[in-house]
């Protein structure tokens, strides 16, 4: 099967393919995934989120349990949800970019959300 590449002012490479000799119509190109890009600004942030939201919530437990003397302990339980808050959405992205950079089955780049 013949394939010529065709460049238009987009950037996108496209291929002309020929007719089929055996009438379906399909070619394997069409069913190939296109290798997935890793998005680096949305794993650095979710990693930013998961380093940020454990500190607080150590923080958080440790004024809560009097290990750190707590001037303000009215402060205790806002940083413990802000650190929870911050930590649960981290703490997945950087699941499924682990589990994504190991090429666990079910795991892909794709279901992390770009930030551009």
């Amino acid at each position: 099967m013949a394939r010529n590449q065709v460049n238009n002012n987009s950037g996108a490479k496209y291929h002309r393919l020929t007719k089929t000799s055996d009438g379906e119509g399909y070619v394997d190109l069409q069913w190939k995934k296109p290798p997935s890009k890793i998005p680096y600004k949305a794993i650095l942030l979710a990693t930013a989120l998961f380093v940020a939201g454990s500190l607080l919530i150590i923080i958080g437990a440790l004024l809560l349990a009097g290990y750190i003397d707590a001037k303000y302990a009215d402060r205790t339980w806002p940083v413990l949800i802000l650190g929870a808050l911050m930590f649960i959405p981290g703490a997945y992205h950087v699941r499924i970019a682990y589990y994504a950079y190991k090429g666990y089955a079910g795991y892909s780049f794709d279901d992390i959300p770009e930030y551009d």
